[in-house]
């Protein structure tokens, strides 16, 4: 804002006060009684003038500080009238008033946004003052899952159901934990986890909680639907022909048995098709089996091994097999003493799983390398990764080779990885793939 127009007629005033003073002064001191009369109702008038001068420009000053108070920024200061000076204060306010209103609006919209996305998801969440039990937001889902009506204060749970109060309000959970809560006739898990915040001279706590229940019902619904659709698929396949032979073999017997001088009995027709019925009724066992395979690992046997003592075993069982293919593997490990707390038949069934893969995917490969590397990353989690360069797997399969008896091969059984998965999860690990199609794949076993 530009005061040089402000502060040039200030100056000038002053002066003229000044001039006026002297004025009166040499006037009364020459006994012009008259003259001096004139000048001091001048000066009076100067005075009054310079008075109203300044203090407009502390009223414009004083509104406007007014209005910040009371956060009233509608208000426009008019721009085209008034002294120069005073219009560029007023641009300077109205320009302030624009900058905070476009701060406003977009913390608003802000807010909003959040807000509408925190109503949409389906985990509670609240947040209240741990003083005076005064919620400052929640949304409907955390009514929804403990089955109680909007609130403004906790103390309503309170008096309604203390159990309910003492475990969501009064516990503290730092880290997300499962538990059990009694709704009426039924009892829930739900998983929780809260923390305490600070806002000026206040403390709130803010509680999360997830219906668990639901989750795990619907996504073990879901495995069971894929489960289900796989081994309809496998059993129809396998069924149907044997079904279709059957009712063959059955009719031509039948003719035999009713019209035995008309028709003859083929013994090798017969004996062909009991055959083939035989060796479909094994395919379908040995789906069985396999099946039973797969839902039979639940328990680990835990011990302290060492990654090179594995690799080593993995090593001496795989290497010169591997080896005789034109395949060179070779092993390492960044530091030769990273320990695990696994099962180790089960571990090394995971990675001859691994290799066997990686061996058929690199078998069309004139420069096939496999890489088996161990290390320990930021997070202190061991990695074990099996590398090849390889023909890769292509993306529109590869959300789906953990599927139990999902297979791109013409002799897979489908259980493979499915079962390295699962091994994988009672070691409270997780298995990673990274593949690029005619490039290569990387499995990553992280515990």
């Amino acid at each position: 804002m530009n005061y040089k127009g402000y502060i040039v007629r200030l100056f000038f005033k002053i002066i003229l006060l000044v001039g006026l003073i002297l004025a009166i002064t040499y006037f009364i001191y020459n006994d012009n009684n008259t003259y001096a009369v004139i000048i001091g109702l001048v000066i009076l008038y100067v005075l009054i003038n310079t008075y109203s001068f300044v203090k407009r420009r502390f009223v414009a000053m004083d509104d406007f500080f007014e209005a910040v108070k009371y956060r009233d920024f509608s208000r426009w200061f008019p721009e085209d009238r008034g002294p120069k000076d005073i219009r560029f204060l007023y641009t300077g306010f109205n320009e302030i008033n624009r900058t905070i209103k476009e701060i406003n609006s977009q913390n608003q919209a802000q807010y909003v946004y959040l807000q509408k996305i925190l109503e949409m998801i389906d985990i509670g969440i609240i947040a209240y003052n741990l003083e005076t039990g005064d919620v400052l937001w929640t949304n409907d889902s955390f009514g929804d899952i403990l089955d109680i009506p909007t609130f403004k204060n906790i103390r309503f749970v309170e008096n309604r159901k203390p159990e309910l109060f003492n475990t969501i309000f009064e516990t503290y959970h730092r880290e997300p934990n499962s538990i059990s809560i009694a709704l009426q006739n039924e009892s829930i898990k739900i998983l929780i986890s809260d923390t305490v915040f600070q806002v000026d001279d206040d403390a709130f706590k803010l509680i999360v909680i997830q219906d668990i229940d639901n989750t795990l019902n619907k996504n073990e619904s879901e495995s069971w639907k894929k489960l289900l659709s796989v081994m309809t698929h496998e059993i129809m396949n396998s069924i149907a022909p044997i079904s279709s032979l059957a009712d063959t073999l059955q009719s031509n017997l039948q003719l035999v048995i009713e019209q035995p001088k008309e028709n003859t009995l083929q013994l090798d027709d017969l004996n062909s098709g009991i055959k083939t019925i035989k060796k479909r009724s094994d395919g379908l066992l040995k789906f069985a089996k396999t099946y039973r395979s797969l839902s039979k690992v639940t328990n680990l046997n835990l011990q302290r091994v060492k990654v090179s003592e594995l690799f080593n075993n993995i090593q001496l069982l795989m290497a010169p097999s591997i080896e005789a293919k034109n395949i060179n593997i070779e092993f390492k490990i960044s530091g030769p003493k990273l320990t695990l707390d696994i099962d180790t038949h089960l571990i090394e069934q995971v990675l001859i799983n691994l290799l066997l893969n990686a061996v058929d995917a690199c078998k069309h490969k004139d420069d096939a390398q496999i890489k088996v590397l161990a290390s320990q990353n930021s997070n202190r989690d061991i990695v074990i990764k099996v590398y090849d360069n390889g023909s890769g797997i292509p993306q529109d399969i590869l959300e789906n080779i953990f599927v139990p008896f999902f297979t791109s091969k013409a002799t897979g059984s489908g259980i493979g990885l499915s079962l390295c998965k699962q091994i994988m999860l009672l070691h409270k690990g997780r298995i990673i793939v990274k593949s690029i199609e005619g490039e290569g794949t990387v499995f990553s076993l992280v515990f």
